[in-house]
């Protein structure tokens, strides 16, 4: 249950993208714009500034859907993780904190591949691997697998660097071709690290 009372009816709520993990922004909401988030499942504040309730991306149609939310300890802050439909910033970036976005881009090109599963295209590299079946993805794997070990023994730190962005990329569409993710690979790493 929220504790709308201490922050005179209004609570902190951090958004975060629920695929990179960064940070996008920091809201408020009051009890009304919490139940209208809930039950759209797209986020709604209430704005300080406008005295009213506001749904992200109602003009700019950069809504936030949610994915999940997780109440505090103290229940006097939220933290909704979402799938953004665009810019987060009102600026046009895409987080208000412009905080470096390298650091999240293997969930980034994750959510790439996906896409392009989704939306297949005869440019895209994805789709056109994908219609040679799982025997090519793997047999790439194995390709770009041994090519790293190469660049990693005999060959100098960049071409080690584009062997393993290769390896990664097209394990990244194996793994989507099994229809895992890395969330999945993440808590199997996880649980046997215990």
């Amino acid at each position: 249950m929220l504790d709308f009372a201490k922050g005179d009816g209004l609570i902190p709520v951090v958004i975060q993208d629920d695929q990179t993990l960064e940070v996008l922004m920091l809201g408020y909401m009051n009890e009304e714009a919490w139940e209208k988030t809930q039950r759209e499942r797209r986020v709604t504040f209430y704005s300080r500034s406008k005295n009213r309730l506001w749904t992200k991306g109602e003009e700019s149609g950069h809504v936030l859907q949610v994915v999940s939310h997780h109440v505090d300890c103290d229940q006097d802050t939220l933290l909704i993780k979402v799938i953004p439909a665009g810019p987060t910033c009102h600026t046009g970036a895409r987080s208000c904190f412009q905080t470096d976005y390298n650091q999240n881009f293997l969930l980034a090109l994750e959510r790439i591949v996906q896409h392009r599963y989704a939306y297949p295209s005869e440019e895209s590299y994805v789709n056109r691997l994908r219609e040679k079946g799982i025997n090519k993805i793997a047999q790439k794997v194995g390709e770009e697998a041994v090519e790293t070990v190469i660049a990693a023994l005999a060959e100098t730190e960049h071409d080690f660097i584009n062997e393993s962005s290769d390896l990664l990329f097209h394990l990244l569409v194996l793994v989507r071709e099994k229809g895992l993710d890395l969330k999945t690979l993440a808590k199997n790493l996880e649980s046997r690290h215990q």
